[in-house]
């Protein structure tokens, strides 16, 4: 321990990996983040205390909203960068997905961040459509309307067309055509249209299949054939304005996304060569969170930065663009994951801990002990009897498992199998400790830590806050807030508060892989620890369902303050659901589900069964709970 240092956290933990400049520790061991990437930090355990003292607890959102913006800013200069450095004609508009998070303080701070860039919404739903024309101000900025469509949601754009923004309407079906043509013919113009087309490019990561002939959105080439000939004899050719493709969210190859690229714009140029006058090109989504640090094609990774993302498709589109003797178009991205994913930071507090400690009490060898039992305790004393470590388990793990086959067909009793399970840990322990400091573990031994396990009980639930882990495997960073300048020694995975056994963290980002646990510290008495879970702010607030009946949790808006001692200040605190908020949602009333119980307690006092004061106080300490969080106090 007395040898730890802080780097050696930050490595352990992959912070430099991953962070994006965003986060460091400080020299006290605690985790920090740099909302704008610059020497300016937050300590987050300031954070923790202060929503504390506001009577918000753990488990708690942390919205850094000056990250919101830093992002926004970055993704802006690249573009502008890179249309720079290759002389590019055209221009960058991008918008913001608000299925990404539709939260508004999130949508106000990305649209007053990219106010100066005209930076615009995409949505994909006439829900997201109603909140997208209210909070879009700016009629300069790009309005970009996806997704399936009836003529309720064209009506909408048309409207919002009328007030003057800037709408496109994305053909998705071919069906989609008729109902813009009826509405069009009946209100005596058009906003801008667009087409989505379907490419044949193959996908890459965990939404691959979103992509390619199979894909759900999109216009095959004969499809859109038929829609051009439909728009021209409407008169509507000069609408048509945009071509759009989507090659899957958080794709890790820049290679997947620069071959998608490239067939869009030929595309592009062929609907230039009909007569066709389009001048924007929408990339859609797809730009990658780098979630574990490592730099590489992997799911939960990205082989590419957000500069060279931008770089790759500005060349991408002017080569060909050159090639055929077609105009620059207009870039448009619509990255959410991107903008969003490293703002929020959830904060979970372990409750509880599950340990497998074995006592070090010896085996007292008896005439009557069993023989699996004797030879379980040699392999644990006589170390010298063994040649690797590995034989050594692996014995150990054979014997184990004998032992438990003579306990489940009665051969062994319970305290004898507790025996044996405790020598097995012993010998675990011991092994793991030898083989400690090594470069090259067999892979038989790799599982030791796993076995040797603790689970730490957190309170919160999966299923609300981390949808996307449990549904999709998806990997995020977690990290200890506090205690990063001691060695961790403790391998551990999380567990929520559900009665789903499923309610776990036990997947962690590694540089080469993934990993089963995490290092993390031994718990103190009376002393709380705080587990940060990072680069949260896609879609797990929206994704989020009742499991168990477990609502949205605390959250703070967080802003930089110089003038602060602290250097921040927390600029809305929202607490999370209530019992009685989340009933409402699944047809019960908080009245009804009180005056049942109120009548069940009223019979239970005329059957004598309980006192009338008795009675009184449950009724209240019932009605008392509906008003209470679900998570635990």
């Amino acid at each position: 321990m007395g040898n730890w240092t802080i780097a050696d956290s930050e490595k352990t933990y992959g912070i430099n990996d991953w962070g994006m400049k965003h986060f460091s520790v400080s020299s006290k061991g605690r985790l920090r983040v740099h909302p704008m990437a610059d020497e300016r930090c937050i300590d987050i355990m300031d954070i923790v205390k202060e929503a504390k003292s506001m009577g918000l607890t753990a488990p708690l959102t942390i919205r850094i909203q000056d990250l919101l913006r830093s992002r926004v800013k970055r993704l802006n200069n690249a573009f502008e960068k890179a249309i720079k450095d290759e002389r590019y004609d055209g221009k960058y508009r991008g918008v913001f997905p608000i299925k990404t998070n539709q939260l508004r303080e999130v949508v106000e701070e990305i649209l007053d961040a990219g106010q100066e860039y005209q930076y615009g919404i995409e949505a994909g739903s006439k829900s997201e459509l109603m909140i997208a024309m209210a909070m879009q101000q700016s009629n300069k900025s790009l309005l970009v309307c996806n997704g399936y469509k009836d003529q309720n949601y064209m009506r909408l754009a048309f409207n919002a067309s009328k007030i003057g923004k800037n709408v496109f309407i994305v053909i998705e079906q071919l069906s989609e055509i008729d109902t813009l043509l009826k509405l069009a013919k009946a209100e005596g113009f058009s906003p801008n249209i667009g087409l989505r087309v379907k490419l044949n490019v193959s996908g890459e990561g965990k939404w691959a299949d979103s992509v390619g002939e199979n894909a759900k959105f999109g216009l095959f080439p004969t499809e859109i054939i038929s829609a051009l000939g439909k728009l021209k004899r409407a008169g509507l050719r000069d609408k048509v304005k945009l071509v759009h493709f989507h090659v899957g969210s958080q794709v890790p190859n820049i290679a997947t996304i620069k071959s998608a690229v490239n067939e869009a714009t030929r595309f592009y140029c062929e609907l230039r060569r009909m007569g066709f006058p389009v001048d924007y090109i929408d990339c859609g989504g797809g730009l990658a969170i780098d979630y574990d640090g490592s730099r590489s094609n992997y799911e939960s990774s990205a082989n590419y930065s957000l500069e060279e993302y931008a770089s790759t498709v500005v060349y991408t589109i002017k080569s060909l663009c050159d090639q055929a003797d077609a105009p620059h178009p207009t870039i448009v991205t619509e990255s959410g994951r991107a903008i969003v994913a490293p703002h929020s930071i959830l904060v979970l507090e372990v409750c509880d801990s599950i340990e497998k400690t074995p006592y070090d009490k010896p085996l007292v060898v008896k005439r009557s002990t069993k023989q699996v039992l004797k030879d379980l305790a040699d392999i644990l004393d006589k170390k010298s009897n063994y040649k690797s470590q590995l034989e050594r388990f692996l014995d150990a793990e054979q014997f184990k498992n004998d032992a438990h086959t003579l306990f489940t067909h009665g051969y062994l009793k319970l305290e004898e199998w507790a025996q044996a399970e405790n020598l097995f840990w012993q010998i675990c322990r011991d092994v793991s400790k030898s083989i400690r400091g090594q470069d090259q573990i067999p892979e038989d031994l790799e599982k030791i830590d796993e076995i040797l396990s603790s689970q730490y009980v957190c309170n919160f639930s999966v299923f609300q806050s981390l949808l996307d882990h449990w549904a999709l495997k998806q990997l995020f960073p977690v990290v200890p807030l506090a205690r990063l300048d001691e060695e961790p020694n403790v391998q551990a995975t999380i567990v929520d508060i559900t009665c789903d056994s499923d309610g776990k963290i036990n997947k962690f980002i590694d540089l080469e892989d993934e990993r089963d646990t995490l290092p993390m510290h031994k718990l103190r008495k009376n002393e709380p620890y705080y587990i940060g879970v990072f680069l949260v702010g896609a879609y797990q607030d929206i994704l989020g369902d009742q499991h168990n009946l477990f609502g949205r949790v605390n959250e703070v808006h967080v802003f930089l303050e110089d003038d602060e001692e602290d250097g921040f200040y927390i600029e809305e605190a929202i607490k999370g659901a209530a019992v009685d908020d989340i009933f409402p949602e699944i047809q019960y009333k908080s009245e009804f589900v009180s005056r049942l119980m109120k009548k069940q307690v009223d019979a239970a006092v005329k059957a004598d069964r309980i006192k009338p004061r008795e009675g009184v106080k449950m009724l209240a300490h019932y009605n008392d709970m509906l008003k209470s969080k679900p998570y635990l106090d």
